[in-house]
């Protein structure tokens, strides 16, 4: 039997991930199926209210998918005493402003990332928090995805021995919008509406990092712009103001306390010749394992081959037949849908989400240390932050 129907004001849900991600395939099929099932055998169900700019999109949007309400009026859904958690996936350079409203007025958040254009802005929401009571949740959904809950539970088992590196590759071409359209949106590539390869991407490795790895110590980063012109959705040719590729190293404290180096690159200007459009190599001394969304392969120290330099010959041994597949082991959903179930169970239990607004502070904290790094082409130390 449902106890209880959260209201939750969606904001951004027009977009890209708003849409697909979220309302799609998390809100939607968790409604449908009657609910979150509790720890007590009770369930919770949900009730999307949708919230945008563009009333045509939100009421298509509610018609199709049966969604009783929709508004254009942000702050009128916030201070409505019916909405219980607020979800953003707006334009960063707006999400600051919105979470701080809605945490003053009581609601509980779930966000996007980065939670803020600045460090100092991200540790103030963070604050506010605290003071408030809140449950904050920020959006890890890389952690629930299968080919990495693999990767850890490899870390955590010690397949690995001692860690040594980590080795990852993110990206794909993403068109210029003059003779094709692009796949992502125009703001993406302006850095005054708060776009940007590092800005966007170093928020997901740093909880990447700390979830599989361990807290990051330091970066050394080079960003860049490989497209310097791109064209809008009205066709209309723009200066792209932001980087659009980010390659960093970074310093990690190991779950051992082991130094490891982890390198990862990050473009919008790459062409995939990969397995999956992201995907990362941990080697140690006893073993190794690469891990992309879904997938998750691994090598013993013991199954290991010995290869031998020789370029006058071609090579024969079919390296990616020397990696046998790590099982899942169980049944793993969509990374998005199964944070928002956790995050709706400790809404209704009335305690804190693992990934709060301090684990996504750190995460700004590293995109901000990656853009001074490439600016003044040094190595910058991250110090722990507290409030």
């Amino acid at each position: 039997m449902t106890t209880r129907t959260l209201r939750i004001a969606m904001n951004g849900i027009t977009g890209r991930m708003g849409y697909r991600q979220h309302l799609l395939r998390s809100i939607l099929p968790i409604r449908d199926a009657g609910g979150v099932e509790l720890a007590d055998g009770t369930k919770v169900q949900v009730e999307p209210i949708l919230v945008g700019r563009r009333e045509n999109a939100l009421a298509e949007i509610a018609a199709e998918h049966g969604v009783a309400e929709w508004t254009t009026d942000l702050d009128a859904v916030i201070t409505d005493e019916r909405t219980d958690i607020v979800f953003d996936a707006s334009m960063t350079s707006l999400r600051a402003d919105t979470l701080t409203k809605a945490m003053k007025a009581g609601k509980h958040i779930f966000t996007e990332k980065p939670t803020a254009e600045t460090l100092t802005e991200a540790i103030e929401l963070a604050r506010l928090r605290a003071e408030t009571g809140v449950t904050a949740g920020v959006v890890h959904d890389k952690l629930y995805l299968p080919g990495l809950v693999k990767l850890r539970r490899l870390v955590d088992e010690g397949f690995f021995g001692r860690i040594l590196s980590l080795r990852g590759e993110f990206g794909y071409w993403v068109f210029e919008g003059d003779h094709q359209a692009a796949q992502r949106p125009s703001w993406n590539y302006r850095t005054e509406d708060g776009g940007g390869m590092t800005t966007d991407m170093f928020c997901h490795w740093n909880y990447v990092l700390e979830g599989i790895l361990g807290s990051v110590k330091s970066v050394t980063a080079k960003t860049i712009t490989h497209i310097p012109t791109r064209w809008d959705e009205q066709g209309q040719e723009y200066a792209a103001t932001a980087d659009d590729a980010a390659y960093g190293i970074f310093e990690v404290a190991g779950p051992s306390g082991e130094d490891i180096v982890a390198q990862i690159n990050s473009s919008w200007a790459v062409r995939v010749y990969r397995d999956e459009l992201v995907e990362f190599q941990v080697d140690g001394t006893h073993g190794s394992a690469v891990a992309g969304l879904r997938n998750c392969v691994a090598q013993q120290r013991g199954h290991t081959p010995k290869p031998v330099w020789n370029p006058d010959l071609p090579a024969t041994e079919p390296f990616r037949d020397q990696w046998l597949e790590v099982p899942a082991n169980d049944d793993l959903d969509n990374g998005f849908k199964a944070q928002w179930e956790e995050f709706l169970r400790d809404v209704v239990a009335g305690r804190e989400h693992r990934y709060d607004l301090l684990s996504a502070a750190r995460g700004v904290q590293l995109a901000e240390a990656g853009l001074t790094s490439s600016a003044q082409g040094r190595r910058i130390a991250l110090e722990p932050i507290t409030l």
